[in-house]
């Protein structure tokens, strides 16, 4: 296999514990993954992963950080339609069109592997990774839909309390919270670029969340202090995530 690396050590295994919720693997299985794995280099943010009319070239994982699917307006407004966490595998059909619609790009600094398309496809050959990548893609497109719920008939405290309860359903499988708290390494403009509000609007929302004594953030680390009331606020159900576990405190 070739993966496209950058020196990076091999990491913990994001992408392996992600696909693992999905389906049992077999020792093959397992290996080709860590090959995948160890083969990330460290990106900074703001880094353009892939750009709009590129042409594709393999596949992009996560392995640490937050990067973030964006299209930008002749402005220089960016909306952001999907974030990246570890244990994401992104751009698993980008083979089959000539130019990217959107840009990937980081959010915060990130390790990154890039799947050269030969990899990818010796990766389809073993079909418990076949089936557990076509699942993430689907929940992935599932994950769209309820983003494009929130901008467009959720209220600005809504919309944050949604974001919030999703990302620690998606980072608690992938081993990434501690109880109910997890590092969020964004800014307040990157939220309202995810969720249509200006930085002001998201100030609010996220100072009325906390005197509701739904979230505290301290630094880059938000704590869900009270994961089943803010959940109930954003009318939070995690089905379309495909995840066994319930979402409880």
């Amino acid at each position: 296999m070739k993966v496209l690396a950058g020196g990076g050590a091999a990491v913990s295994g994001p992408v392996l514990r992600k696909l693992q919720g999905f389906g049992r693997l077999e020792e093959a299985d397992t290996a080709a993954l860590a090959l995948v794995e160890a083969g990330t280099r460290l990106v900074p943010a703001g880094t353009d992963l892939i750009r709009e009319g590129d042409r594709p070239e393999g596949m992009i994982a996560v392995t640490e950080g937050f990067a973030c699917r964006y299209k930008l307006r002749e402005n220089g407004a960016r909306q952001i339609m999907a974030y990246l966490v570890p244990g994401d595998v992104c751009d698993l059909d980008n083979g089959a069109l000539n130019r990217m619609d959107h840009t990937v790009g980081t959010l915060s600094t990130c390790r990154v592997a890039r799947i050269m398309p030969e990899t990818a496809r010796e990766l389809r050959q073993h079909p418990a990774l076949a089936r557990g990548l076509r699942k993430a893609a689907l929940i992935d497109e599932a994950t769209l839909r309820e983003w494009l719920m929130n901008i467009g008939r959720r209220s600005a405290v809504e919309r944050l309390a949604h974001l919030f309860c999703e990302l620690l359903v998606r980072l608690r499988a992938v081993g990434l919270t501690s109880g109910n708290s997890y590092e969020l390494p964004i800014t307040q403009l990157d939220l309202a670029d995810t969720t249509g509000m200006t930085s002001v609007h998201v100030n609010r929302s996220l100072g009325e969340l906390k005197r509701e004594g739904l979230i505290e953030r301290k630094s880059k680390r938000l704590t869900l202090c009270d994961p089943a009331r803010l959940a109930e606020v954003a009318e939070f159900r995690p089905d379309y995530l495909h995840r066994e576990e319930p979402f409880s405190a």
